[in-house]
């Protein structure tokens, strides 16, 4: 999966936990401290530190020293990382679409408090995915 020709796989093997992907939601927040991740979520710090490394190695975070004594290090989004932040959005925009019974968070702009509703846009024209005729084209040309 994390080698194919599908780049769904190989993202997926990068972030597609569900632990990974909330760490990345709370860096979006501002989060950035092992022990900040271990109280929103609530995660076993093993747990945590296995994700936080492989996010690190895979580029997604960079490791930050902010105290030498004792030593400690922060989790800084690299453009990686930032590059992940409107998928979030969109499974979040998603999730409250299909699964939002009772009442979840929502994603606001920060100067006015307008509610966002994101959508996946092709960057060229603009156009929401959802509206233009897609397939997949396999390297070498093949699709």
């Amino acid at each position: 999966m994390s080698e194919g020709t599908c780049p769904v796989g190989r993202g997926l093997a990068r972030t597609g936990d569900a632990w990974s992907m909330l760490i990345l939601r709370d860096a979006a927040l501002g989060l950035t401290r092992f022990d900040e991740f271990q109280r929103s979520l609530g995660i076993a710090p093993n747990i945590l530190t296995r994700r936080l490394a492989a996010l690190v190695r895979d580029g997604v975070f960079e490791r930050r020293r902010y105290s030498e004594r004792p030593p400690r290090d922060e989790y800084v989004l690299t453009e990686c990382g930032r590059d992940y932040l409107p998928i979030l959005s969109a499974l979040g925009a998603w999730g409250a679409r299909y699964f939002g019974e009772g009442g979840v968070s929502r994603l606001v702009e920060a100067d006015t408090g307008r509610t966002i509703d994101p959508v996946v846009v092709d960057r060229a024209t603009g156009r929401p995915l959802d509206e233009i005729d897609l397939r997949t084209m396999l390297p070498g040309g093949a699709g």
